[in-house]
Formats: structure tokens, sequence, C-alpha cells
């Protein structure tokens, strides 16, 4: 069963929130940007992360300097996957930080 636009929204929501105060916690000198359902990450080396929703696809879009990720909600697991890989998109997220930014944070629940 698809998720409701509603129920999609909700979702990417807490999402962003939940990275925006992983990012605010972290230490790091970051710049988070967020405007109309994406919130951009720049790290202090000049590389980025920028989410995005995808509401017709009902999927939240990862952009990296490894490339781009496509994740569908998973109601059984309450976790983002990778369409591709069907890696969690916290775990993805502290292997990607640690390239990019060269820290290791925690993304648990995500």
């Amino acid at each position: 069963m698809s998720l409701t636009e509603a129920r999609f929204h909700d979702l990417v929501d807490a999402t962003q929130q939940t990275l925006e105060d992983v990012f605010d916690d972290s230490g790091l000198d970051i710049d988070l940007e967020s405007s109309a359902g994406v919130l951009t990450v720049k790290f202090e080396n000049g590389s980025q992360l920028i989410f995005s929703r995808q509401e017709p696809l009902r999927q939240l879009w990862l952009a990296a300097v490894s490339g781009g990720f496509h994740f569908d909600y998973d109601e059984e697991s309450e976790r983002w996957m990778c369409d591709k890989s069907e890696e969690q998109l916290g775990e993805m997220l502290e292997r990607i930080v640690m390239q990019q930014a060269g820290a290791e944070l925690d993304f648990e629940g995500l």
C-alpha cells in the first residue's frame, strides 16, 4: 500500500527535523538550509548533502558526492530504505558523512 500524500509529507518533515537536530548537535561547522521541502547540508570543506522530497513517487532523495540515492518508506521497519541497495537511510548517512566530512555521527532511528 502506498503512502497517502499527507502521511508522506509528515514522514519527510519528521525525518528532516531529525536530520537537522543531528547536524545541529554534531558540533561540526556546517550550514543548514531548509526551503520548499529541500534540506541542504553544507560542510566546511564545501561538499554538500541535499535531501529532497519527490511527492509523485513518494520518495526521499539524497544527493551526495558519492551519487544520488532514492528512498522508499518501509512501513514494517518504519525506516527509509534505498530502492537499489536496500540500505537504511541512517546507515548510509553514517558512511557518507564519514566520507564527506570525516565525522562519525549517529543517525540511529533513521
